[in-house]
């Protein structure tokens, strides 16, 4: 089998199955939907073609004649996600409101598959149908904003990459990973002592003007998040 480096086309350049031979007993969909569920359940890592082969009650040659290898799976995966965000709705007008909300969409993709990051990692750019629906819906999005198309690929860039760090960091809270989710006072506590040292004046006068960290719960990241995106996007394409 060749590897990423040197395969020519992607899966979604060959048709799903030969014209030949029996009938088929499985589908893309249904190969990739297991796979899904294995990830979710199990991480990435779990996800092989045997062991998608087994949740399907089947062995893994069969799965052969559908995905060309264990690569194509993550691409087709990836895909999958990627068609869960609702593109149905036409654009508003307000472009920053519409991508605002693409990127939630996205964000909330993340957080629902925590392998998600991880996977893009390692696939680089392979872009399935879903993903380029989704990259043409935001340039449609972005019809009436100003900036260059260059631009443009940039924001959306953006929105993924800070789609991944914000779903990242609250998988990291769920999992009791992130030292300062769990005790956010005990966090600002230690920063006020630090800022007090004398040593560090910007970082004193920062915080008395601040004021104590507002709550870290799922809504507070979601708000923070559309802040964010809210500042950036316009000073990107201004």
């Amino acid at each position: 089998m060749a590897d990423r480096e040197t395969r020519p086309t992607t899966v979604w350049s060959r048709p799903e199955r030969g014209a030949r031979g029996p009938a088929p007993e499985r589908s893309r969909y249904e190969i990739t939907a297991a796979a899904l569920a294995l990830a979710d359940a199990e991480g990435l890592a779990a996800v092989s073609m045997r062991a998608v082969a087994q949740r399907l009650g089947t062995g893994p040659a069969s799965l052969y004649r559908y995905v060309g290898s264990r690569d194509e799976l993550l691409d087709l995966m990836a895909d999958a996600v990627a068609g869960e965000l609702d593109l149905s709705a036409a654009p508003s007008g307000d472009w920053l409101g519409d991508l605002v909300g693409l990127a939630l969409q996205s964000k909330a993709a993340h957080t629902r598959h925590p392998w998600l990051p991880e996977l893009n990692d390692r696939r680089g750019e392979v872009l399935g149908p879903h993903a380029i629906d989704y990259l043409d819906h935001a340039l449609a999005v972005l019809a009436p904003a100003p900036g260059t198309s260059r631009q443009k690929l940039e924001a959306i860039g953006l929105l993924g990459g800070l789609a991944t760090l914000f779903a990242r960091r609250e998988a990291m809270a769920a999992a009791g990973e992130d030292s300062g989710a769990g005790d956010p006072p005990a966090q600002a506590a230690h920063l006020a002592a630090v800022a007090a040292d004398g040593r560090h004046p910007h970082l004193l006068a920062a915080l008395t003007t601040a004021g104590p960290p507002p709550p870290a719960g799922p809504a507070e990241r979601d708000a923070l998040f559309e802040r964010l995106l809210r500042r950036l996007l316009p000073a990107m394409l201004g």
